[in-house]
């Protein structure tokens, strides 16, 4: 069986952190053809480069600015102090590009991949243009930065977006699938890249900070076996090629984030999903829940 959760030092690969499902990724997964992640730790003054492909990508960073070169024309990304503190400056590159990620003071930086054939222009989306949704209610609140869908960005395959999970709140849920093509559903494999980090105001000891924890959960919803209860912390990766998958939970006294890649073989670039059915009620019982206040981060 495929292996589909890779913990941080497990995909690494030269100057990358991680390297999954790349035109240029040695790592190799059975059964992965239509997302890539590349996470790259870069050192004050440092970059990396990435050859052109027959991919498009979409720069992400998640500490520091960055400066991005895409066919020698400069972009600078503002950045964030984490990704804790609100939307980035994010850039798409279109396919066929070569590019290369700078950063004066250092930083991380994530890249979003997707094998694509039509070609669209380079776009710059800058934090403030980014679309920021708070879904859900109650303990199921959460905060999406909506960049990479196909509402915010003019892109071929893929769609990309970041979701914020208050501490002990569950997200990506109720459980749902995107693995068929059917009315109401589109194929789609998905990315979930995570950081964690001790809550503001937990009163936490400074040992927690080493060890901030959250939790995935991918299930079988036909034939094909898959079933992961994954515990996840800052750099690890969970792959979800089909099934259910949810929540996505926030354990108490940590917040969670996730860098979602989706991209699949089917002719329509749209984000539609069909919840299990034993848990999609769940959605109703929002109504009348106020969003939790602890949202927007960054704000």
């Amino acid at each position: 069986m495929a292996n589909w959760v890779y913990p941080l030092g497990t995909a690494n690969d030269g100057d990358w952190d991680i390297s999954l499902g790349t035109s240029d990724s040695a790592l190799t997964v059975d059964g992965w053809a239509h997302t890539g992640l590349k996470v790259a730790t870069l050192a004050a003054g440092t970059a990396v480069e990435l050859p052109a492909a027959a991919e498009e990508r979409i720069v992400v960073p998640l500490n520091g600015a960055f400066t991005v070169t895409v066919d020698d024309v400069e972009y600078p990304l503002a950045g964030r102090a984490s990704v804790f503190h609100g939307p980035s400056d994010v850039l798409y590159s279109g396919t066929n590009a070569a590019v290369t990620i700078s950063s004066p003071d250092g930083g991380r930086v994530a890249v979003a991949t997707a094998p694509a054939n039509a070609s669209y222009p380079t776009r710059l989306v800058t934090a403030a243009e980014t679309p920021v949704e708070l879904r859900g209610a109650g303990n199921c609140s959460r905060q999406v930065h909506n960049f990479g869908t196909p509402a915010a960005l003019e892109a071929d395959r893929f769609i990309v977006c970041e979701v914020l999970t208050p501490a002990g709140n569950w997200s990506s849920y109720p459980p749902h699938k995107h693995d068929e093509e059917k009315d109401g559903e589109t194929q789609l494999e998905e990315i979930y890249y995570f950081e964690t980090r001790v809550a503001d105001g937990s009163g936490a000891p400074d040992s927690a900070h080493a060890d901030a924890i959250g939790y995935q959960r991918v299930y079988a919803s036909d034939e094909r076996p898959i079933d992961v209860a994954a515990e996840v912390r800052t750099g690890d990766v969970v792959l979800v090629p089909y099934g259910w998958h949810g929540p996505a939970m926030a354990a108490p006294g940590y917040d969670l984030y996730y860098l979602n890649v989706m991209a699949g073989p089917g002719p329509v670039r749209e984000w539609l999903i069909s919840d299990d059915p034993h848990h999609g009620w769940v959605r109703q019982s929002w109504d009348g829940q106020d969003i939790d206040p602890r949202l927007p981060f960054g704000a």
